[in-house]
């Protein structure tokens, strides 16, 4: 198979769809008999992924990775930054946490420098090993006060040689200005690594756009390659939790009403992505206590802070509410953090993720947790409830949880560590993240509230079909002739 240049989607702000368009490649790549992997230098997100080896990686580049078909490493996104407040993040280098830092040290500190140094050299070695690499960037590729010490955008498409396509999001408004400013902005050598401009997220008949289309042109001398339609049918994994507090919040008729308790340092929200797709299950997001103590089955999950979560819900009548549920019989479940608060107290005597050295929780399972500075990271096989069906999940989260009595765990590995905590059929706790993903366990949780024969969900197969869904609509929309042509040429 001839050798490809790498490629780059970088965007003209935030949440323009780089991630979406990134993934659909890998898929693209794949069909067409390439080895793709993906790669984003550095990416900030609160959604994490396990590898097969014992280390975190952004959940994106997990999802992009099953486009492609391949397991995900530490190398398709070296730096993740995990924020822990409004101002500061913990880092993770190569999957495993060296510190917390406030944005200010982060950006304008030294060690951006090593940072940079360690993305270079994960970058090669993927391209050693991958045809193509597809690279994400991350906000916009202007911000001209961060731009020298980058680490993700052009700097590193420079590194690559990559041929970087701009993405642009029509439906936010202001799509001239954006690009015209965006390719203004760089400078001539950053120019002339952009070779396509990708208008993204677009409503209506794009032939309406063709004038539009040649305006961009004339301004950026840059060419427009594809107008992608706005679908609201293909569903891929979303890299961030903005907007959860707007999903389905109302409590529906006909259906299994769950309720997720919208913390305030959410993590890992697509353990629940399962969920919204199945159709006896209606998701909601949610603080509102009266509505969490009217779902049918209430789930905490997990969080950055668990401490500064409990103290949240137990100030906004959240709590009470959970516990009320469980008293009238509802179905309360816990996942990682939320498992943590749903014990009897919660220890940090290490100050691991503040000040405040020991909370009590919710006091629904007879366990107690002393959060500790080692991570845990790792992918698991285990049993659930002692059935016999292998089930996957994966774990991250600092802490121990210990049963206070006679202990009922809820799994047990294939290892053979138990796992979390099962005080009842409807009410029970976990660390294993993606334990929803399995069908044994939804089913196991949705029985109480729907009819034996009701079909499984096979979330598995479902991903795969959108994947090849989201490929097929970009081939539709994109001069794929025109990008393969660029990328087969020598740099």
């Amino acid at each position: 198979m001839q050798r490809l240049k790498s490629i780059m989607f970088a965007g003209t702000a935030s949440d323009v769809g780089k991630s979406l368009i990134n993934t659909g490649f890998c898929r693209i790549f794949k069909q067409d008999g390439y080895l793709p992997a993906p790669f984003k230098a550095q990416n900030m997100s609160l959604n994490s992924y396990a590898t097969p080896d014992g280390f975190e990686i952004g959940r994106a580049q997990a999802v992009q990775a099953e486009a492609c078909g391949i397991p995900c490493s530490t190398d398709m996104n070296p730096v993740l930054l995990k924020p822990t407040s409004d101002r500061a993040s913990q880092v993770v280098l190569l999957g495993k946490p060296v510190g917390s830092q406030t944005a200010y040290d982060y950006f304008m500190g030294n060690n951006k420098q090593e940072l940079f140094k360690e993305a270079k050299a994960a970058y090669d070695r993927l391209s050693d090993r991958h045809n193509p690499v597809v690279m994400e960037g991350a906000g916009s590729i202007s911000e001209l006060n961060l731009k020298h010490r980058d680490i993700t955008n052009m700097r590193m498409a420079q590194h690559a040689h990559a041929d970087v396509y701009l993405v642009a999001d029509i439906d936010r408004g202001g799509v001239f200005a954006s690009i015209y400013g965006t390719i203004a902005l760089l400078t001539p050598e950053e120019k002339q690594l952009v070779k396509g401009i990708i208008i993204n997220k677009f409503r209506g008949d794009a032939r309406l756009f063709d004038s539009g289309r040649t305006m961009i042109e004339d301004l950026c001398h840059v060419p427009v390659v594809g107008v992608v339609p706005y679908r609201k049918d293909i569903y891929i994994e979303e890299e961030d939790s903005v907007g959860l507090e707007h999903k389905h919040n109302k409590l529906a008729t006909g259906r299994i009403n769950v309720a997720v308790v919208l913390l305030n340092r959410l993590s890992n929200f697509t353990d629940f992505n399962v969920l919204e797709r199945d159709e006896r299950v209606h998701l909601f997001y949610s603080n509102n206590p009266a509505d969490i103590e009217k779902a049918d089955i209430i789930i905490i999950p997990g969080s950055k802070n668990t401490i500064a979560d409990l103290i949240d819900i137990k100030n906004n009548g959240v709590a009470k509410a959970i516990v009320q549920a469980h008293k009238n019989n509802r179905t309360v479940i816990g996942i990682c953090g939320g498992y943590q608060m749903m014990g009897q107290v919660v220890e940090d005597p290490q100050h691991v993720e503040g000040p405040v050295e020991s909370m009590p929780g919710l006091g629904l399972l007879p366990v107690r947790t002393t959060l500790t500075e080692h991570k845990v990271t790792e992918q698991c096989r285990f049993f659930y409830k002692g059935n016999t069906r292998t089930c996957e999940g994966y774990e991250i989260h600092m802490g121990q949880t210990t049963s206070t009595g006679e202990a009922f765990p809820l799994n047990q590995t294939t290892s053979g560590h138990p796992d979390g905590y099962q005080l009842s059929d409807r009410c029970w706790g976990t660390y294993i993240h993606g334990i929803l993903d399995n069908a044994t366990v939804i089913d196991d949780l949705l029985l109480p509230y729907t009819d034996k024969q009701s079909a499984s969900f096979d979330y598995a197969a479902f991903k795969e079909e959108q994947y090849d869904k989201l490929a097929a609509h970009l081939r539709e929309h994109i001069d794929m002739d025109y990008i393969y042509g660029q990328l087969k040429q020598q740099s």
